[in-house]
């Protein structure tokens, strides 16, 4: 699964890697926490211009279908499995429509071991940007006028699959990993052959994970309220109390 990860550059690195043609006015700031529910940066392809305009914009974590009755919905739908996403209504139409990348600069997994749970911080092992697959979501809340800037709702989900190799140790879990050139297929609205595209992200994935590497992180990454560079700093095991 994914539930945290971390952004520290959320502007002109990744719009020179993923050829971003657009930059949102409101991008989230760094940060080195971010839980469900929080703002981070996604790259969506617009199909509204012909060629699709990239964009780069800050969404609201946890995806919301058009038609759920409220955005909160989107809390118990931050990941999505890449086995059974084409049968699930939350997101079939974004798989065929509306997929995204969500850029990263690493993510946190916790490891059960002895009856603790050790978080790790994962993350490329020459520091480059890792990118997850991604679906997004509009959602407009009836609650607002139509003049209201704040009444459409820009969504996402992050995609996971098995994990392998040495991030199985971790978990049994792992987000769905593109690398830079395979993002552009990805992206595509375009794409017809939407089952292929997720089958090649999936396949694909063992090779960026296995660039990826991992170290022990304090317990204080938990809480949420925490959000400062010495949480992916290395930490000793914790031990039984």
């Amino acid at each position: 699964m994914c539930g945290r990860f971390v952004v520290t550059d959320a502007g002109s690195q990744l719009v020179d890697v993923l050829h971003v043609d657009v930059v949102g006015d409101d991008l989230p700031a760094p940060s080195y926490n971010i839980a469900p529910t929080d703002q981070a940066a996604i790259v969506l392809d617009s199909a509204k211009t012909e060629p699709p305009t990239r964009r780069l914009e800050s969404a609201r974590w946890g995806l919301a279908p058009s038609w759920a009755k409220d955005v909160s919905v989107g809390a118990r739908a931050f990941n999505a499995r890449a086995e059974d996403v084409e049968e699930k209504s939350m997101f079939r139409n974004a798989l065929i429509k509306r997929r995204a990348v969500v850029p990263a600069s690493g993510y946190y997994e916790w490891r059960s071991a002895e009856g603790l749970k050790i978080p790790h911080y994962i993350h490329p092992a020459d520091d480059s940007p890792m990118f997850f697959a991604g679906l997004y979501e509009w959602w407009k809340n009836p609650a607002l006028a139509d003049d209201d800037p704040a009444r459409w709702v820009l969504s996402f989900t992050i995609l996971t699959r098995d994990a392998i190799g040495h991030l199985g140790s971790i978990h049994d879990r792992m987000p769905l990993f593109l690398d830079a050139d395979f993002a552009d297929a990805w992206l595509d609205p375009t794409t017809e052959n939407v089952g292929d595209i997720l089958d090649a992200a999936v396949d694909a994935a063992p090779d960026v994970a296995a660039g990826l590497a991992d170290h022990i992180v304090s317990k204080a990454v938990g809480n949420v309220r925490n959000d400062s560079p010495e949480l992916i700093e290395p930490a000793p095991p914790p031990v039984q109390e």
